[in-house]
């Protein structure tokens, strides 16, 4: 067993380690990283040959978490890791996105990267390693693969930026960026900011490249010594140049004729190049009548793979050339845009987007603290009151297929769009915000929709956003070996599939706050990056133009269906007193008033929030909660509750958990003998006055005939004349003998003896 170790430095000192030959020995490639106590061990196998048929790369990532990782059990029945976390799909598709181009374009043989976390120390993030262990397990396989790669994140915490920062450190920082890159080229971005400058974006793109070079250094001397320079031979693809020549020869100037042509509508369009494609079919297989059915289908495929690139070839030489794009916009152009908001009744806010041909129908619901959404991944743990979910169903592209479950894409998408916006929800907020969009037309860019209907529905419901927020895709189109470039706006699904960038920013007036970058070529420079961050600012700004004219700031008010919330902050002693034996209390409350009450102690003190759909419910519920936590005060006056009825007068429940004593005397200015005259039962409400607080035994003393206008001609029962003082006692010596002392009866007989004799 020969087991080869590599370490790599990160600037702030702590060391990654790669180790291969101990685990893991029958994947064509297994390398156990470890940073702290943090260890991912990524493996990788391929297929020796390609499914018949296949045309594309078949690459498929998975990264999992072990509870046991961290020493937690799963939770659930079971008590075993279930399907994929949303994080973890999310850290598959990072992996994914920086992994995919870099294969062989005629590599079609299926490739399975596996990355999972065994142990974890609760500092180190491990998606940000995740990518750097995959590169480094296909560095160490004869599978080819033109890297290695890295991905680091980059934070700015103020003012520098940090490289892979703790899990702590995040929480500071302003920036969080993900960035994938060869030694030469960066692959992939994605992150979120603080509404920063593209002037800090490129600079933490800077920083993370600096960083991942070394990366890539420590990787390329990894396979050295593993001996595993020289990679697996391949023959994924058949190929016939003549036939490539012929189709291009035939198609090319049609293609390009129709890429020219500046058709705006999709299916059109394609319909138009696929035409172009069947021609040359029917006119090959006319010309080779020699050949079987099977031979003419093998040919046919060749077509497909052989048109798809003169197709591509002209689009991207008519953008180059002549400055024009398929649907006949300039380079800078932004599609038509219409927004509407409040198009749905029953939400609480609604909006739709239409860009070209993208549209977004978004829907905002209002929650309260119950609906928040419980975060239980195995190295994070909260609460999430800003929901967005992403829905991508098959007939917004005309696709005639069923509907199936929850996709990568859609909660990739749908977590850009979130991160776009959640910054500008205050940290106040007393709602939870679910954000629905569900995308209706599709031909690019449907992310960014998403995040300008999401703004729209936002205002419409009256959620106090700090700033609206609008989104762009922008592609690039650039030639190897070509100093020539065109930077695309606003670009089409087509310009996306057949350009080699998709470059998505979303911001305020005041800067960035998410990005998402794939790059398909080579040697893009920081020239270009820098032009495309500032022709995506002036598109961002356009588009915001288009948002504010619909609906210029949020509504004052909430629709009268959503529900209200009143905060409440109350002393952290009281806490106890509001919820009660068992929950009894506000349980109790909720019952009576039909309101929701939710409490936690936050920063010392109890945080309440009702919510109910009537502002009649909340002010309820408000007053029985300041009830409980009120003070009492002499001379304020109180509605009770007679809890008890006694002959010297009535024991009255002021406050929740507070009687007092109303004594008969204290009922009305009329004199009562008995209790009963006053016909006062148990259970009845009255008003009382609190007249005095015992200072010794703290005992309330209660009135209502202090409530009651005094009659004319009242006069106050004379006051008890005070006992007067006897002096002090005289000393009468000792206590002299009295004998044996006699029954009580036995005195009483004597004392009538002697009577009587004194009467004789």
């Amino acid at each position: 067993m020969k087991i080869v170790t590599k370490e790599i430095q990160l600037p702030d000192g702590r060391t990654i380690k790669l180790e291969t030959g101990k685990l893991a020995k029958q994947a064509d490639g297994a390398v156990m990283l470890t940073c702290g106590k943090t260890m991912l061990l990524a493996t990788v196998c391929a297929a020796k040959d390609a499914v018949p048929g296949t045309d594309f790369m078949p690459l498929q990532v998975e990264y999992r978490e072990k509870y046991a990782s961290i020493g937690r059990y799963p939770g659930g029945f079971t008590k075993r890791e279930g399907r994929p976390s949303d994080y973890e799909i999310l850290t598959c598709r990072l992996v994914d996105r920086a992994l995919r181009p870099l294969f062989p374009d005629n590599y079609h043989a299926e490739v399975f990267v596996n990355i999972i976390l065994f142990s974890a120390d609760g500092e180190q993030m491990p998606d940000a390693l995740a990518g750097l262990a995959a590169s480094a397990a296909l560095a160490v396989s004869d599978i080819p693969f033109q890297g290695p790669i890295s991905e680091v994140r980059v934070a700015r915490i103020n003012g520098e930026y940090v490289i892979d920062p703790t899990f702590k450190q995040l929480e500071q920082a302003d920036m969080d960026v993900m960035v994938a890159a060869t030694y030469d080229n960066i692959m992939m971005v994605e992150g979120e900011m603080k509404e920063v400058s593209e002037a800090d974006l490129l600079g933490a793109m800077k920083a993370a490249h600096d960083e991942i070079k070394k990366h890539c250094k420590i990787q390329m001397e990894l396979t050295e010594e593993v001996g595993k320079t020289v990679k697996r031979e391949y023959c994924h693809e058949v190929n016939d140049e003549d036939l490539r020549q012929a189709v291009k020869d035939a198609c090319y100037q049609k293609s390009y004729n129709l890429a020219a042509e500046g058709n705006t509508d999709k299916h059109s369009r394609e319909a138009n190049f696929e035409a172009v494609r069947d021609e040359f079919k029917e006119q090959y297989h006319a010309a080779h009548p020699e050949m079987s059915e099977d031979e003419l289908a093998e040919k046919d495929s060749l077509i497909d793979r052989y048109y798809h690139d003169v197709e591509r070839d002209a689009m991207r030489r008519c953008v180059l050339d002549e400055g024009k794009r398929l649907d006949g916009r300039k380079t800078t152009d932004i599609r038509p845009i219409w927004c509407e908001v409040g198009y749905l009744p029953g939400p609480h806010g609604s909006s739709i987007f239409t860009r070209g041909e993208t549209q977004a129908l978004c829907s905002v619901t209002l929650g309260t603290k119950d609906d928040e959404k419980m975060v239980d991944d195995v190295l994070d743990q909260h609460d999430e009151r800003f929901l967005l979910h992403y829905n991508f169903p098959p007939f917004c592209t005309g696709e005639a297929k069923a509907q199936r479950s929850l996709g990568r894409r859609e909660i990739g998408h749908g977590h850009l769009a979130w991160r776009a916006l959640k910054g500008q929800i205050p940290e106040d907020y007393p709602y939870c915000v679910r954000v629905v969009s569900d995308i209706l037309e599709s031909n690019g860019s449907s992310s960014m929709a998403t995040v300008c209907a999401g703004t729209l529905a936002l205002m419409d419901a009256g959620v106090k956003i700090k700033n609206p927020v609008s989104g762009i895709a922008m592609g690039l189109i650039k030639n190897p070996g070509e100093d020539k470039y065109a930077v695309l706006s606003d670009i089409l699904g087509d310009e996306d599939h057949l350009g080699d960038m998709d470059f998505k920013t979303t911001g305020t007036v005041k800067g960035l706050t998410a990005t998402q970058m794939d790059i398909k070529c080579d040697g893009l420079s920081y020239e270009i990056l820098e032009k495309a961050l500032a022709q995506a600012k002036a598109g961002r700004e356009y588009i915001l133009s288009k948002i504010t004219e619909t609906i210029p700031e949020p509504r004052a008010d909430l629709k009268p269906h959503a529900p209200r919330i009143e905060t409440l902050t109350i002393p952290k002693e009281f806490i106890g007193a509001v919820i009660g034996p068992g929950g009894k209390i506000i349980q109790g409350m909720q019952e009576e008033t039909g309101a929701s009450i939710s409490i936690d102690e936050v920063d010392g003190v109890g945080k309440i929030e009702v919510a109910a759909s009537n502002r009649d419910s909340i002010e309820a519920a408000l007053a029985k909660i300041r009830a409980i936590v009120a003070i009492p005060e002499v001379g304020e006056t109180y509605e009770g509750t007679v809890r008890s009825v006694m002959p010297y007068g009535l024991f009255v429940e002021f406050l929740p958990g507070k009687d007092g004593l109303l004594h008969i005397s204290e009922i009305d200015w009329k004199r009562y003998e008995t209790i009963e005259e006053t016909g006062i039962k148990e259970g009845d409400k009255i008003q009382v006055k609190l007249i005095d607080i015992d200072p010794k035994t703290g005992k309330f003393k209660l009135s209502r005939r202090a409530l009651i206008e005094k009659p004319e001609g009242y006069e106050e029962r004379p006051a008890r004349q005070p006992r007067q003082d006897r002096g002090e006692r005289q000393d009468r010596g000792p206590r002299q003998d009295r004998g044996p002392r006699h029954h009580h009866d036995n005195r009483r007989n004597d004392q009538q003896e002697n009577g009587n004799n004194e009467e004789q």
